[in-house]
């Protein structure tokens, strides 16, 4: 155990940076009990759920957000970036922070600012294999960078790979699928289940992914394969209803969103989404093969992710030009119906993620807290 330490931890706006912050800062309170550990989001992230509902205290400061291209909304950037930094400077004098971790998007950037000018330590973790900007700058002034991938281009990166969630790296799918089916409406086990497909497009959906999987709906279910689709809270409609094809019997599960996607995991056989390093990561960990479908716009970054899987045999790599309803119907069922395939695919993820990230950076964290990184400053 270690003594207590102040944490400040800041991500927020996607799944991709709320689940290792909350996983991080579980670890950093099982290490060292009374510890005060406090996350930063804005108001406009999936952090204003997630984070209180794992129990973690919650500041918010002002958002600014990046125009993506020349306009009135840029000159108002230095105004915006000045009132989110006094609000993180804030933040950090309050809770009395020994150290931030910050895991990048727009929230990160004014709490790196604020803690450089206060002279607190700050640690890195970069989930994707191609960092934000807010991780660069931060790599620029802080030699405790820990990325997800191997070769992240960001300075003094050491790859430790991506904080997890005890209930995702811990995870049993075999001897978890019976309860795990029963939560989310699934067929039970024990009743000659069929193959089950999970669809997600992350925590916010994606308009290509569940165009694809509604409109092959209607051939899965004939074809007798289950599918759980998660469609994000913004995309759900009152038409997403579950139905029962009369003939196989097989089930369309439509929700808003998974809280506990371990849940999602071990119930089904094969997983059609995105490709965030969250996705990615975590199930490479449990062990369930995937068609990852990359976003097909900015960097590239999530296709890099899904690369070390794809390249391990442990995935498929679908364009999202090419992820329509045809395709879904064409290969899932076959795919689905060869265990044999499936089984080497899932043989072949073992070793490509890590399980003890998030112990791992919680570790490194308290070090720096206790005094390991102030030297730099």
């Amino acid at each position: 155990m270690s003594a207590p330490v102040s944490v400040v931890l800041a991500g927020g706006g996607t799944a991709g940076h709320t689940s290792p912050l909350i996983a991080t800062a579980q670890e950093l309170l099982r290490l060292a009990p009374g510890s005060r550990v406090v996350a930063v989001g804005t108001a406009r992230g999936l952090e204003t759920t997630v984070v209180p509902a794992a129990g973690l205290a919650l500041e918010l400061i002002p958002p600014v957000p990046m125009p993506r291209r020349p306009g009135p909304d840029l000159l108002r950037v230095p105004g915006r970036l000045g009132a989110a930094v006094r609000a993180a400077d804030d933040v950090l004098r309050r809770h009395e922070a020994d150290v931030v971790v910050g895991f990048g998007g727009y929230v990160s950037t004014p709490v790196y600012l604020a803690a450089r000018a206060r002279r607190v330590p700050v640690v890195v973790h970069e989930q994707n294999a191609l960092p934000g900007l807010a991780n660069r700058l931060a790599a620029r002034v802080t030699r405790h960078v820990y990325t997800s991938f191997p070769g992240t281009p960001l300075a003094h990166a050491t790859l430790i790979g991506l904080p997890l969630r005890r209930g995702v790296a811990d995870l049993d799918r075999a001897a978890d699928r019976p309860a795990a089916r029963a939560a989310l409406g699934l067929e039970p086990e024990d009743a000659g289940r069929r193959p089950t497909l999970l669809v997600s497009g992350g925590s916010q959906g994606a308009a290509s992914v569940n165009a694809a999987a509604r409109g092959a709906a209607d051939d899965l279910l004939r074809a007798g394969v289950d599918v759980l689709h998660v469609l994000g809270p913004k995309n759900i409609t009152d038409a997403d209803v579950r139905r029962v094809d009369a003939t196989t019997g097989a089930t369309y599960v439509p929700l808003a969103y998974v809280e506990q996607m371990e849940r999602a995991y071990a119930a089904v056989d094969l997983m059609l989404g995105r490709c965030g390093a969250g996705t990615v990561m975590e199930t490479a960990t449990v062990g369930l093969p995937c068609v990852f479908v990359p976003y097909p716009h900015g960097n590239g970054e999530q296709a890099r992710n899904a690369r070390p899987v794809v390249d391990a045999g442990g995935g498929l790599l679908l364009a999202d030009a090419d992820c329509t309803p045809a395709w879904v119907a064409a290969e899932v069922p076959g795919l689905l119906a060869d265990p044999d395939r499936l089984a080497g695919m899932t043989s072949a993820l073992a070793g490509t993620a890590r399980r003890d990230a998030a112990t791992v950076l919680a570790e490194r964290t308290l070090a720096v807290a206790h005094g390991a990184g102030r030297k730099e400053h």
